[in-house]
């Protein structure tokens, strides 16, 4: 037979009926379907597997799948404390060879951790790894334990870049700390002859042919790939091979001010206010004082965008990929008419931002997947400005700035500012620069509720999705017949109709459903607090033409909490001083 789903509320994505938790997993993402991968790195020192490593675990952290570097160098460290010099690394030095194998392991150790037990999808075995006898280790280890593998290798043959990557990186590790520039540099060539004594490189034609991997040549110049097994490795591939090292600056701006945003609406294709056509000017002059050579200038296909890069006289690209995200039923509304029109999306917005999707709409999860593009190119570029949207922008920082799903949506990318970002060794450098037009604030900080009482809210809201809490004193109250409540109200008299009209029973009579227990945990409340309950209902409610649900719902909160009314469209909580959360439906 064929299995019921349920769909979350926040990401609106169908899921078997047991699985149905109120936040998503974090390692939400593309789930593979495959054996988590081991990725490992090899090749000399001061080739830039350690820039490889990071810069493709941040990718692959920012696309959805989890991944972590391991650096067996940073093991080594923690267990030889002081480090005296090349001498460690010579391949006839035993003593420091056991060392070296035993950290070898342990980073081994942590990676079987992480991909097992730790919700981990990609582990990135950062070493040398020069060795035949050393990767047979890892690929046994692999085998053990179902991994995948997947070799990354760093070539480079140019005295000038391994010069330079000893001088902007190597010199500053912990191992030289207290030494001169140019002992550390001498040392450090030394140690890359210990390992060029021993350095056995894949060989795909011969004994490394059923390896999965790919060869990186002088930084790009040339690529070698063997055997790809699966879709994250040739997403690997594929980013790997769009990546390059040359200096550039990349600048993040949003479009100048626009009408919506003086209204307070989001989405929408509205045009430039008056202070944002100012920006747009002030942008001009500040593209001109950067004096860039060969400036990309890229834009979104909606209107504002397109009006601010008019004015700064430089061709521009098009991208429907940078457009703003999508808010679906939400598109042109302020947030105080989405909390009243659409209460319960306000709230799981709030709840999750990152994994929440707009009833027709997109989320920062499928914003993320839309800008991949965007993403690739801007790597393969030197100079750009893109003119883009606050939601955008955040994605495009997020990646950049290394910031994890939770942060993301949350990061200040305010009008009228632009980022300049500059990429030095193992990430990147941001300056923000506010040229002087004022603007509205559109940014929404995150919501900070007390932890219990958070907690309480999410409880709460999901138990009036499955109104099976046992905790709960559920009675119904008689609704008075809606003419006799108009002539006592008046003719002008105003009804909340969400507080009705999904809840109404279509039944013209209905007994309470108020059990022993229930009736005794309403009473303990009364106890607790008399003014706050509402009187008992009545056994028999005859000549009802409908009702009103009202929820009385006791929750352990902890005491001497001072009093928090949160008011959310139609539902009132209360805490107050002593042990219990109130929640009342209104």
């Amino acid at each position: 037979m064929p299995m019921e789903l349920t769909q979350s509320r926040i990401q609106k994505i169908w899921l078997p009926p047991d699985n149905h938790p109120a936040l998503p997993h974090r390692s939400c993402g593309p789930q593979l379907t495959n054996s988590p991968t081991v990725i490992v790195m090899v090749g000399l020192p001061a080739r830039g597997k350690t820039y490889i490593s990071k810069k493709l675990t941040r990718y692959l952290n920012w696309i959805g799948v989890p991944t972590k570097v391991f650096n067996v160098g940073e093991y080594r460290r923690e267990a030889v404390k002081h480090y005296s010099s090349y001498d460690f690394f010579r391949p006839d030095n035993e003593e420091a060879m056991k060392v070296r194998k035993q950290c070898a392991l342990h980073a081994l150790r942590d990676v079987k951790l992480y991909l097992s037990e730790e919700g981990g999808q990609i582990a990135v075995f950062d070493a040398t790894n020069t060795t035949r006898d050393r990767r047979a280790m890892i690929l046994h280890f692999a085998k053990e334990n179902g991994f995948k593998v997947f070799f990354i290798e760093s070539i480079c043959n140019d005295p000038n870049v391994v010069a330079t990557n000893i001088m902007e990186v190597k010199l500053s590790s912990p191992d030289y700390r207290d030494c001169n520039s140019a002992d550390a540099m001498d040392d450090f060539m030394k140690r890359i002859s210990c390992y060029q004594s021993s350095y056995q490189p894949l060989d795909p034609d011969n004994s490394d042919k059923e390896l999965s991997l790919i060869k990186v040549i002088d930084v790009g110049r040339r690529y070698l790939v063997n055997k790809v097994q699966d879709h994250i490795q040739s997403r690997i591939v594929y980013y790997l091979m769009n990546i390059h090292v040359q200096p550039r600056t990349i600048y993040l701006c949003r479009h100048g001010e626009s009408e919506f945003n003086l209204k307070g609406k989001i989405g929408g294709d509205s045009g430039l206010s008056s202070r944002g056509k100012k920006f747009s000017i002030a942008l001009k002059r500040f593209v001109q004082e950067q004096n860039l050579k060969d400036l990309k200038v890229w834009t979104s296909q909606l209107k504002r965008t397109i009006q601010t890069a008019e004015a700064l006289d430089l061709p521009y690209e098009q991208w429907k990929a940078l457009n703003e995200i999508d808010a679906g039923v939400c598109e042109e509304l302020t947030y105080d008419e989405i909390k009243e029109k659409h209460p319960e999306e306000f709230a799981l917005r709030d709840q999750d931002k990152y994994y929440y999707r707009y009833p027709s709409g997109e989320s920062y999860q499928d914003l993320v997947q839309r800008l991949e593009p965007v993403i690739m190119e801007l790597e393969r570029q030197e100079n750009v400005l893109v003119v883009c949207h606050q939601a955008v922008m955040r994605c495009l920082l997020a990646y950049f700035l290394d910031k994890s799903a939770e942060e993301m949506p949350y990061l200040k990318c305010p009008l009228h500012t632009v980022l300049k970002l500059t990429p030095v060794a193992y990430g990147c450098r941001v300056e923000s620069i506010f040229l002087n037009i004022e603007a509205v604030n559109t940014h929404r900080d995150k919501p900070e509720f007390p932890g219990p009482f958070r907690r309480c809210v999410f409880k709460l809201m999901r138990m009036m999705r499955t109104m099976k809490q046992t905790r709960a004193a559920l009675y119904f109250c008689q609704k008075e017949d809606q003419t006799s409540v108009d002539a006592k109200k008046g003719p002008n008299a105003l009804m909340r109709r969400n507080s009705v009209t999904p809840l109404a029973s279509p039944e013209p009579t209905k007994k309470p459903r108020i059990n022993s227990f229930e009736e005794h945990v309403a009473a303990a409340a009364s106890a607790a607090h008399p003014t706050c309950m509402p009187q008992e209902a009545p056994a028999q409610l005859p000549g009802q033409v409908g009702y009103i649900l009202s929820l009385m719902v006791l929750f352990p909160c902890g005491g001497g909490r001072a009093c928090h009314s949160l008011l959310c469209g139609f539902c009132c909580f209360f805490v107050f001083p002593g042990d219990f959360l109130i929640a009342k439906w209104c």
